[in-house]
C-alpha cells in the first residue's frame, strides 16, 4: 500500500480505538514511526474540521435560499383565486368558442383575452379550434376547462398513423395537463374535426373522422389520461334532418348512417357526449316560413305542434330533431353538447347588434331555466358553447360575409352589446390595455381623378376585409367614395399601416382625422400581425418548456446545493 492510500485510509476512520489500531498495524507493517503517523492524523483530522465546516456553512446557505423559496410557494399558494386559477364558476356559467390567430390577421394577444375577457366576464369553458402553444400558455393555471380542436386537414395522417396520434397527443396535451411551473391546461376534451361530415365536403373528411378520434383515444389511454379528457366529434346540424320539419321525424342523412353508427358506438363506449354545432341564423335565411320572433325565443311567437308537444322556438326544435334520430339508432340517452350556436353582427340583413343581443339573451334565459326540450323534459344540453368570442376578419366567407363577425367581442376585445351571459352582471367586460397601430387611416385623395378608382377598392377588399360594406352591412349605406376610403383603410390596417400599402396608383391619402360615420366604423388594426403571432407561438411554446420560476429555482437551489 502506497502512503497516500495509507493516509486515506486513516482519514476514513473515526474513534480513537480504530486510530490506535490502524497506529500500530502502519508502524508494524510499513515501519513507520508513531510521531510522523501522528502528525499525519492530526493534519487529516484538522482538513476534516475544516471541511465540516464549509458544508455545514453551505448547508446553512441551503437553508435559508429553500426558507425563502418555500416562503414564496406559500404566498403564491394563499393569493386571491381570481389571479391563480378559476373563479368557482357555477353550472350556468357561460362557455365560448375562441377562434385564433388562424383566422384573424391581428389577434387580440392571449395575455390580453385571458383576463381582461375570459375571466372577467366569468367565461367557465373555451373551446380552440387548434392547440395553439401561446394561446395554451396564456391558459395555463386559469382554471378554465379547455376543448382543443384538431383541425380537418389532420384527420386523414391521425387515421392512419397511430404514431402521429401518439405525437399530437404529447406534444399537444401531455405537455400542458402536466405542467406544474406556471399551472397546469385544465384539458378537458379533444374535439376531432370541426364539421367533418358538413354536406359540402362530400367524402373529404368523413371518412377518416372515426379512424383520427380512435387513435387519438387509444393515445390519451397510453398517456394516463383517458379518464380526464375525453375525445368528442363536433357535427354540423345538416347530419340529421326531418323532411317535414317535425322533431319526432328527425334522423341521420342516409349517407352517413353506417359512419354514424360507428362513431355513436365509439362514443358511448367511451362516455363521450354528441356535439352538435347549431346555426340559427343561417337556417333563418335558408328557411322562408321560418319567423324572426320563433328563431329569436320570442314569446309572441307562434308554436309549432308536434303532436303532443309545442315548440315555441328554434334552439328546442332543433334539439330534439337530434334525440329523436339518436334514439332511432339506439342512442336515446347520450348526452348532447352544443358546440357552437350563435348570432352574427354585421354583414348582412337582420345581422346586427340588437338583433345578437336579442337572441343572445333569450338563449341564455332558456338554458338557465333549466326547463330542457319536449323530448328532453328538465334536461338541458350539457354544455353549449356560444360562436364565438371575438370577430375574426380572416374567415372563410363562402356561407355569407356575416361569417366575419360572430363575434361577442370586436376584433379588439370591445362589447358589442350587453347581455347577462351568468356572471350576474347585463354588462359586459371589455378588454383593457389594448395596443393599438398610431392613430392614422387611409381614404380616398379627392383632390385627384377617381373616375377609376373602383377597380383599385376592389383590389383593396380582395385581400382584406369590406364584409360591412354588404347589404345590410354596418357600412352599406355610406355611399362613394366613401365606400372606397373604407377598402383602402381595410388593406392599409391588414398591411400594418405601411406608406406603399396606402399608394393605390396616387389615389390614396393618409389621415390623422378618423373617417368614420354613425356606426360605420373604420378601424385601426391592433399591433400584433400575422407574423407576430407566428413569434408568440415560438415564445410560448420555449416558455412552456421552461416556465414557472419558483420550481425552476427549488431545482436550481437543489443541484447547487
Amino acid at each position: 500500500m502506497s502512503r497516500p492510500m495509507q493516509w486515506k485510509v486513516v482519514m476514513g476512520y473515526r474513534g480513537r480505538r480504530v486510530e490506535k489500531y490502524v497506529e500500530t498495524f502502519c508502524a508494524g507493517v510499513f515501519s513507520v514511526s508513531a510521531v510522523s503517523l501522528r502528525s499525519a492524523l492530526m493534519r487529516a483530522t484538522a482538513r476534516q474540521r475544516e471541511t465540516q465546516k464549509r458544508r455545514r456553512m453551505r448547508s446553512n446557505r441551503c437553508s435559508i435560499l429553500f426558507l425563502r423559496l418555500l416562503l414564496l410557494l406559500l404566498l403564491v399558494a394563499w393569493s386571491p383565486p381570481s389571479r391563480w386559477r378559476g373563479r368557482g364558476w357555477g353550472a350556468t356559467a357561460v362557455s365560448v368558442n375562441w377562434g385564433t390567430s388562424s383566422s384573424s390577421s391581428h389577434p387580440l394577444p392571449p395575455t390580453v383575452v385571458v383576463p381582461g375577457l375570459l375571466q372577467a366576464n366569468r367565461v367557465a369553458r373555451v373551446k380552440l379550434p387548434d392547440a395553439d402553444p401561446s394561446v395554451l400558455a396564456a391558459l395555463a393555471g386559469s382554471g378554465i376547462a379547455v376543448a382543443i380542436g384538431v383541425p380537418n386537414e389532420m384527420l386523414r395522417s391521425l387515421s392512419s398513423s397511430k404514431s402521429a396520434a401518439v405525437s399530437w397527443v404529447h406534444d399537444n396535451v401531455t405537455r400542458y395537463v402536466s405542467s406544474t411551473g406556471g399551472g397546469s391546461v385544465r384539458i378537458e376534451f379533444i374535439a376531432v374535426g370541426d364539421e367533418a361530415f358538413l354536406l359540402s365536403y362530400g367524402q373529404t373528411f368523413q371518412p377518416h373522422v372515426v379512424g383520427a378520434a380512435t387513435n387519438i383515444q387509444r393515445a390519451l389511454t397510453a398517456a394516463n389520461l383517458a379518464n380526464t379528457v375525453k375525445v368528442i366529434v363536433p357535427c354540423s346540424s345538416d347530419v340529421y334532418q326531418s323532411e317535414s320539419n317535425l322533431p319526432s321525424k328527425g334522423h341521420f342523412r342516409p349517407d352517413l348512417n353506417k359512419t354514424m353508427i360507428e362513431l355513436l358506438s365509439f362514443l358511448d363506449k367511451h362516455g363521450s357526449p354528441f356535439v352538435v354545432d347549431i346555426n340559427p341564423f343561417l337556417t333563418f335565411q335558408q328557411k322562408k316560413n321560418l319567423s324572426l320572433d320563433f328563431v329569436l325565443f320570442q314569446t309572441n311567437s307562434h308554436p309549432l305542434s308536434d303532436g303532443p308537444n309545442k315548440y315555441r322556438n328554434h334552439f328546442d326544435m332543433s334539439i330534439d330533431t337530434l334525440v329523436s334520430a339518436l334514439s332511432k339508432v339506439g342512442y336515446a340517452e347520450m348526452d348532447i353538447i352544443v358546440g357552437k350556436i350563435g348570432w352574427p353582427t354585421d354583414g348582412a340583413m337582420n345581422a346586427t347588434p340588437a338583433v345578437a343581443q336579442i337572441f343572445m339573451q333569450g338563449l341564455v334565459d332558456r338554458l338557465q331555466s333549466k326547463a330542457g326540450t319536449p323530448l328532453r323534459p328538465k334536461r338541458p344540453p350539457r354544455e353549449t358553447y356560444i360562436f364565438s368570442l371575438l370577430d375574426e376578419d380572416q374567415r372563410s366567407i363562402k356561407t355569407g360575409n356575416y361569417e366575419r363577425h360572430w363575434g361577442i367581442f370586436t376584433f379588439d376585445g370591445q362589447a358589442k352589446y350587453n347581455v347577462d351571459l351568468g356572471q350576474g352582471s347585463k354588462a359586459l367586460a371589455s378588454a383593457h390595455d389594448v395596443d393599438y397601430l398610431a392613430q392614422k387611416w387611409c381614404v380616398v385623395n379627392n383632390n385627384k381623378d377617381i373616375s377609376n378608382v373602383s377597380s383599385s377598392a376592389s383590389e383593396a377588399c380582395s385581400a382584406a376585409d369590406c364584409s360591412a360594406l354588404s347589404p345590410g352591412g354596418s357600412c352599406s349605406g355610406i355611399g362613394w367614395p366613401g365606400n372606397v376610403s373604407y377598402a383602402f383603410n381595410s388593406y392599409f390596417q391588414l398591411r400594418d399601416q405601411s406608406a406603399d400599402s396606402c399608394d393605390f396608383g396616387g389615389l390614396g391619402l393618409i389621415t390623422t382625422v378618423d373617417p368614420s360615420v354613425d356606426d360605420c366604423r373604420y378601424s385601426i388594426a391592433l399591433r400584433t400581425s400575422f407574423s407576430t403571432s407566428i413569434r408568440q407561438r415560438l415564445v410560448a411554446r420555449w416558455s412552456m418548456m421552461v416556465q414557472g420560476g419558483t420550481v425552476f429555482a427549488f431545482l436550481l437551489a437543489f443541484v447547487w446545493c
